[in-house]
């Protein structure tokens, strides 16, 4: 285990060499909703009104009716995400998406299956996308080279994004945690409420990280 602040990140429990810390990610598959009940139960209710409102999203950004492979691809990487960040708030369960690993895989191979899909099926599309309309002919060899830089670094700008807001809120609670043996009663009460408080927002980051990569990677999506 590293020895510093982010050792506590470090998936460090394993048998054989093999990290038991990452059977986290597969944690989601208790949460998905069961179809044998007579009436639709609550986590099945909620789970229809999230996916619903994803897909009219969904719509708006790729303008198109019909559910296909493409929603269901993002929408279920959206609670893929989401269940990810929120059973990392859980106590003793490992956070994966704190990590690259998670993250940068996630991010790269969207992003690398959306630019072989439409290099390969749309090429001369792809390639009037590297100079936006109306671009004077003297800064189109300047704009190629933004816009090249620009799609490379989408991969590791979604990744850095997810990995940063979910490992800040985990490392504030366990910088405030740490205090606690070491200030008086009052103090310590401070530190608890400002943490419950904390939490609650950490509840709102695991929503809103999955809306936005959800939301960015579906705008990617619409220029392909």
């Amino acid at each position: 285990m590293m020895t510093n602040l982010f050792s506590i990140f470090d998936p460090s429990t394993n048998i054989m060499s093999l990290s038991l810390n990452w059977l986290s990610t597969t944690f989601f598959i208790f949460f998905i909703p069961l179809n044998f009940w007579l009436t639709p139960n609550s986590i099945y209710t909620l789970y229809n009104l999230i996916s619903k409102t994803l897909f009219k999203e969904f719509k708006i950004l790729k303008n198109t009716t019909a559910l296909n492979g493409n929603s269901l691809i993002f929408i279920s990487l959206f609670f893929f995400i989401f269940f990810n960040n929120f059973l990392g708030l859980m106590p003793y369960i490992f956070t994966a998406t704190t990590h690259m690993a998670l993250t940068l895989t996630l991010s790269l191979t969207i992003w690398l299956s959306l630019m072989l899909f439409g290099w390969i099926n749309n090429y001369t599309h792809m390639m009037a996308h590297l100079i936006p309309l109306g671009t004077p002919l003297i800064l189109t060899w300047f704009m190629v080279i933004i816009e090249t830089v620009s799609n490379l670094i989408r991969p590791l700008t979604l990744a850095i994004r997810l990995m940063t807001n979910m490992l800040t809120g985990h490392l504030l609670l366990t910088l405030m945690n740490s205090m606690n043996s070491k200030l008086s009663y009052t103090l310590v009460i401070m530190i608890l409420i400002t943490q419950i408080l904390l939490l609650t927002l950490e509840m709102s980051v695991a929503i809103i990280q999955a809306y936005v990569f959800f939301i960015l990677a579906t705008l990617y999506s619409t220029e392909i």
